[in-house]
């Protein structure tokens, strides 16, 4: 997995300077601590996944222009504006390894930061012209908060079924990934027929990766988790591998899932239990088998695409997502 993390980050380079380097360049806030807390989140260790799926999406196309690159960096300031408000909802203490925002700069300033960043987004897809790319980040935006409502309505509800769980990342992480690829179509004036499977990769892609990300949680220690360990449990978030090792236990096992479930107290030694018990309940194994049938189904629409360099990152980058381990 590293062998195949450098050859991403080595082959994609320049891209990625170009894109750090636009991150810096596009804020544009007058004051200097709205320019402090938004590099606190910005350049704490992202890996850049959507914006250089923008700019990859983009080649694939046919698409030349650096320009893309600048686009890319709307993705980076939404996808890190819902973080601040994300870490203030959960009450967060760590975020990529650093101590989160709202505890340095004090939540209404760190609020305000990250209205800051969706109105930056807003405005660098209005200057690329065209009022489609505009309609994607507006309905973006607006998938992301009603599934972050979504999630919060659900809290600690160990009665949440695999379909609500879908329907939550699918608006607060898949919808974010399908963005960025559907971007780089509208850009390239792409065909439809392009437009739909780069939609559809994108939409497969950022689903295994929140089915990926919900699995380290119980897979990760703290130092190279970059948050608490069993974070997502005590925030009461129920995750695929949580909701599906419940259906298949027995009362036995049900009842003592649950009971630690339900106490946002719960001791390292617990948590240890529960994760025993998501192995044996096949939550663990199963997570993994669906987000690995996503990452295959991600790969195969991208047959409509001749063979080239960039696909072929691209399908590393799906490999990446399923078998990253931070």
């Amino acid at each position: 997995m590293n062998d195949l993390k450098e050859k991403i980050l080595s082959e994609n380079g320049n891209d990625l300077e170009k894109i750090e380097s636009e991150l810096s360049e596009n804020l544009k806030p007058y004051l200097d601590l709205v320019s402090d807390v938004a590099h606190h989140i910005l350049f704490a260790g992202g890996k850049r996944l959507r914006p250089l799926l923008l700019v990859l999406s983009a080649k694939l196309c046919g698409y030349k222009d650096d320009y893309a690159k600048t686009v890319s960096t709307a993705l980076e300031y939404l996808h890190a504006a819902t973080l601040l408000h994300d870490d203030i909802i959960d009450d967060a203490v760590l975020r990529r390894g650093k101590t989160v925002a709202h505890s340095v700069y004090g939540n209404a300033i760190t609020v305000l930061v990250g209205d800051f960043l969706l109105a930056r987004a807003l405005a660098i897809c209005a200057d690329s012209g065209k009022i489609k790319v505009i309609h994607i980040i507006s309905d973006l935006t607006e998938n992301m908060s009603t599934g972050e409502v979504h999630q919060l309505m659900r809290k600690g509800d160990v009665s949440l079924t695999e379909d609500e769980y879908l329907e939550v990342i699918r608006r607060k992480t898949a919808v974010l990934f399908q963005a960025a690829c559907t971007i780089s179509a509208v850009i390239a004036d792409a065909p439809e027929e392009k437009e739909a499977v780069l939609s559809d990769f994108g939409y497969h892609l950022g689903i295994a990766f929140q089915m990926a990300d919900d699995l380290l949680d119980y897979t990760m220690d703290t130092e190279a988790l970059g948050k608490e360990v069993g974070a997502d449990l005590r925030e009461g978030k129920l995750t695929l591998p949580v909701i599906h090792a419940l259906k298949q236990a027995d009362s036995a096992d049900y009842d003592q899932m649950v009971k630690i479930i339900e106490n946002e107290d719960f001791t390292v030694d617990e948590f240890k239990t529960l994760v025993g018990l998501l192995e044996k309940n096949d939550g663990i194994a199963y997570t993994q088998k669906t987000a690995a049938f996503h990452i295959d189904k991600a790969k195969n629409v991208l047959s409509v695409f001749e063979p080239s360099k960039t696909k072929d990152t691209l399908f590393d980058i799906a490999d990446y997502t399923l078998a990253r381990r931070i």
